[in-house]
Parts: structure tokens; C-alpha cells; sequence
């Protein structure tokens, strides 16, 4: 590994590190939460620029920082590309069930911001 590879490692919590508030908090905002709709629709990790988001890019970089610190995502990079992928199996493994109640109860909101009911 080259010192510039090293430079673009990011830092996740281990599986028994991620904690429930942080990944409550992550859920809590309705932009976090739709990213992480659209990780959990499939099974391919996504680059940042796949997702269509209704905030700024300093800002969509604030929400991909809090996803990982908590542990939701993980984020590595294929070239110039940030890819982020959901820790489906770490979440299950830490807090069974969890993950999918959410994704159920904000799917039967109608949960994407700037959604209107």
C-alpha cells in the first residue's frame, strides 16, 4: 500500500463499537435516512454521486461522515469514486431487527425528504 493509498482510508467503528444512539442519530434525519433507503434497495455499494439529494455537497458530505462514523455505511474508494455500501450484517449482527423496522415504519411513511404527506 502506497503512503497516498493510506491517506484515503477511512476510519469505521468495528462491529462491537457501533452504538445505538450513533445509529439512531444517523437514522434520525430524513436525508440520512433516504440514502440509506436507497443503499438497502440493493445489493451494489453506490459511489455519493448516485444519489440525488436536495442539499449541498459540503452538506451530503456531513450526512455520508455521520453514516459512517456510526457505523451504518461503509465507505471506501475505488479511484477517484467514494463508494459506500450498508453494513446490513454488522446492524443485524449488533441489533437484531433494528435496521429493517426502521426501513418498514419510514417505507410506510412515505419517509424521502422534501416529501410532502
Amino acid at each position: 500500500m502506497t503512503e497516498r493509498d493510506t491517506a484515503r482510508v477511512l476510519a469505521h467503528p468495528g462491529p462491537d463499537e457501533i452504538r445505538l444512539e450513533g445509529v439512531l442519530h444517523a437514522l434520525s434525519d430524513p436525508v440520512r435516512l433516504s440514502i440509506v433507503r436507497d443503499l438497502a434497495a440493493t445489493e451494489a455499494e453506490l459511489a455519493c454521486s448516485d444519489f440525488d439529494l436536495p442539499v449541498t455537497k459540503s452538506t451530503t458530505t456531513h450526512h455520508f461522515r455521520v453514516l459512517r462514523e456510526s457505523g451504518v455505511v461503509r465507505q471506501t474508494y475505488r479511484g477517484t469514486a467514494k463508494m459506500n455500501g450498508l453494513r446490513r450484517e454488522d446492524l443485524q449482527s449488533r441489533f437484531p431487527g433494528l435496521l429493517d423496522s426502521i426501513l418498514t415504519a419510514a417505507t410506510a411513511e412515505g419517509g424521502r425528504p422534501g416529501a410532502t404527506a
